[in-house]
């Protein structure tokens, strides 16, 4: 699956006491209803944020992960995350329209009525 959207806030690699690493990133999508995404990079993934900015345009690879866990009061909880593997700056300003947007014809737009001309009346109702 793929995310685009801008880069609205990166933050630090974080380095747990088992030796694992993760860094997060948030991208806020570019739809109706803009959406602010939390995606993680993990261990030797991490190196493809090192070349981001805030404010950048960006397409990411990403997974969608599931994980089920059972509370001491035996209690089950699911927890989703998603991460990174693939980032791609975007050049464009990343801006797609969620609709088509008419196309600009490269002729001039001319006022004049097509139909002027046509004298018969000649329609059905």
């Amino acid at each position: 699956m793929e995310l685009q959207g801008t880069v609205k806030k990166l933050f630090e690699t974080q380095t747990f006491a088992s030796g694992f690493q993760k860094r997060e990133l948030v991208i806020l999508t570019q739809e109706q209803y803009p959406q602010p995404i939390n995606i993680e990079f993990l261990s030797d993934k991490i190196s493809l944020l090192d070349n981001l900015k805030e404010g950048e345009n960006v397409k990411i690879g990403i997974n969608i992960r599931g994980r089920e866990w059972v509370s001491p009061q035996g209690e089950t909880k699911y927890f989703n995350s998603i991460t990174g593997w693939r980032v791609e700056k975007v050049f464009d300003n990343g801006s797609e329209p969620t609709q088509a947007m008419p196309q600009q014809s490269a002729s001039p737009v001319s006022n004049e009525n097509p139909f002027a001309g046509d004298d018969d009346d000649d329609l059905p109702f």
